[in-house]
């Protein structure tokens, strides 16, 4: 036996060798095609950063870390019309269960759906009567939003061609008003939005421009005098729908998009009602005070400060009224939810660059009837916290809150003052005593935030929100 090994230990040699070599290959191109069905084939995935975290998530000392809710909902809860329709078109601009959306982003459909409607007048939709179960029990304003909530774009009545922006404009007055309010603006066009080269209180000057935003009336000798003051100033746009409550949010909307056309390069813009008084050269000095420094006080980093900025009175955690008859008034079929944080709409500044933006964001939010809410929710989809500033008093002050003889000095806005307290406040202002001369800003008091809508959050404070779970 060990004759006929050593006879046949070459041949042995010669076949075994080979097999033994490739061994270790076929180990290798195993290993590597286990590893390329399990993690996909080199170069298929981005290279992270060496410290790279996903945002949303929760850290834990014993956990790794884990997404801190769903990216989406994979069913709506809600049987709300507006929850329903803001679902579908979430659904249709989300880029992962829409992978189409990377070739195609959502923000270059938005002119030729613009030119598309603009063709062709946009008429109310009664078919909406069927899709609300209570329907014909709501106020009329409700109604009427629902039947024309899908129309975005109506044609200029008046345009503001004495507003030039050539130069970029440092401020922006885009001012809310109705055709009937001439003395309030008036009274603002003679104190704090005035137009043209404004000293602030540092003594800098710089370029504010204003405009009026109104829709129509149904009465025709105040719209009569409405062209005559637009031919004399030249400040007043108007466009072509009924100006009611429920269509501050389309002002918006036709604004950013008049904004973008021919005043782009405005650094900030101060949209607010006019009912209200604004210290517009203490305003000045806050903002550029802000635009020097490294970054906001929402923390902000300086290379996107501008495309971020916003700042108000916010308000946070409040949910739909629910009371028929009140002017706020959301009914269930309409709408379910918590309302995300939003500055109060009496006055907030946002920049040129975060306009932009919210023009093209507000394409994917459906229109809903109160316009502060309704840029909350644009804010929420582009991921901007509003900066809540106690100088802004969407409320006027704190009634329980005693009146310094310097009150006035240290804000930047105050609501509901009517034209002769629009001239009494420039005044006191204008040339403060030697006492207030150098009274600072307004801080965070205790009682800011217990003012804050109250009506609106007697209800579902508990109440998880299908926007911010969306």
């Amino acid at each position: 036996m060990a004759s006929c090994l050593r006879r046949y230990r070459r041949r042995i040699l010669f076949f075994c060798l080979p097999c033994i070599l490739l061994l270790p290959i076929y180990i290798y191109v195993s290993i590597t095609l286990c590893n390329i069905m399990t993690y996909g084939a080199p170069g298929a995935h981005s290279v992270q950063p060496t410290h790279f975290m996903a945002t949303g998530l929760k850290l834990s000392r014993d956990l790794a870390p884990h997404p801190a809710k769903t990216f989406w909902r994979s069913k709506l809860n809600s049987g709300a019309l507006w929850n329903i329709i803001q679902y579908v078109t979430d659904c249709q601009h989300n880029p992962i269960l829409n992978p189409r959306l990377a070739a195609n982003p959502p923000g270059i459909s938005y002119k030729t759906e613009r030119s598309r409607r603009s063709r062709n007048r946009c008429s109310p939709d009664y078919k909406m009567n069927n899709t609300m179960p209570d329907f014909f029990t709501l106020p009329s304003q409700i109604k009427d939003f629902v039947t024309t909530m899908h129309c975005r774009s109506y044609p200029l009545i008046i345009d503001a061609l004495g507003v030039r922006c050539e130069r970029a404009p440092t401020l922006l007055l885009a001012i809310k008003t109705q055709s009937a309010n001439f003395a309030n603006r008036e009274a603002i066009r003679e104190t704090w939005g005035r137009s043209g080269r404004i000293k602030s209180r540092g003594g800098r000057q710089r370029l504010v421009r204003r405009v009026f935003l109104l829709g129509k009336s149904k009465d025709l000798h105040v719209e009569e005098k409405l062209q005559l003051e637009s031919d004399k100033y030249g400040d007043i746009i108007q466009w072509e729908f009924m100006d009611t409550f429920f269509n501050l949010s389309l002002k918006d909307v036709l604004f950013w998009d008049w904004f973008s056309r021919r005043c782009p390069h405005a650094r900030f813009i101060f949209k607010g009602d006019d009912d209200i008084f604004v210290r517009t050269p203490a305003l000045l000095d806050y903002l550029l005070a802000e635009e020097a420094n490294g970054s906001f006080s929402n923390g902000s980093s300086k290379s996107n400060k501008m495309e971020t900025f916003v700042v108000g009175d916010v308000i946070n955690n409040a949910a739909p009224m629910r009371s028929n008859g009140t002017k706020y008034y959301i009914p269930e079929s309409f709408f379910k939810g918590l309302y995300p944080s939003y500055p109060g709409g009496g006055g907030v500044v946002y920049s040129g660059s975060l306009a932009h933006r919210l023009l093209e964001v507000s394409q994917r939010v459906h229109l809903f009837p109160i316009d502060d809410v309704y840029l909350g929710m644009c804010l929420q989809r582009l991921g901007v916290y509003p900066i809540h500033h106690p100088a802004f008093l969407t409320f006027d002050f704190p009634k329980d809150e005693p009146k310094e003889p310097c009150a006035n000095h240290t804000i930047l806005m105050v609501h509901k003052r009517s034209p002769a307290e629009m001239f009494q406040l420039w005044t006191e202002t204008s040339t403060p005593s030697p006492k207030c001369r150098n009274a600072t800003l307004r801080v965070q008091t205790g009682v800011q935030y217990t003012r804050q809508k109250p009506v609106h959050n007697r209800f579902l404070l508990s109440q998880f929100s299908f926007l911010l779970n969306s």
